[in-house]
């Protein structure tokens, strides 16, 4: 019996793929994160509800990297530079601010393997998932 490969979390590459499409159409990119998860380090008067909405423009941050695991720029706020660091987990949403197109990132819960493809139940004793939808070529 083989084992099924385990896949990385999809979101650092929505965001980055979200981020480059705002970008692309010259509006600029939101991020809204929630300011209360383990790792979040923004500067606290920024933080409004537990929440934080982040300008990640070009020409608002200097150093961006748009990381796996975490989002680092240099911003100013209140006119003092600051390092800002920001799990990838804790992004809630990434839009542009002037439509609010964009994409709301569901809750991470890290490496997903894919169902067994034999369809067989889980071996904790779980209930099976329903079998995913099927494509097929139709002429």
């Amino acid at each position: 019996m083989s084992k099924t490969p385990v896949m990385t979390s999809n979101r650092p590459y929505l965001i980055r793929a979200m981020h480059a499409w705002i970008d692309d159409n010259g509006m600029t990119p939101f991020l809204l994160v929630d300011a209360q998860s383990p790792g979040v380090d923004v500067p606290p008067s920024v933080i409004k509800d537990g929440k934080v909405v982040l300008n990640v423009a070009g020409r608002a941050v200097a150093y961006l990297e748009l990381g796996n695991e975490d989002i680092r720029f240099q911003a100013r706020f209140s006119g003092v530079s600051q390092h800002v660091v920001v799990p990838v987990a804790a992004v809630e949403a990434i839009y542009a601010k002037e439509t609010g197109q964009g994409m709301m990132l569901p809750p991470d819960g890290g490496p997903t393997a894919p169902p067994s493809p034999d369809g067989g139940g889980a071996s904790d004793g779980a209930p099976a998932a329903r079998p995913g939808p099927k494509l097929r070529v139709v002429k």
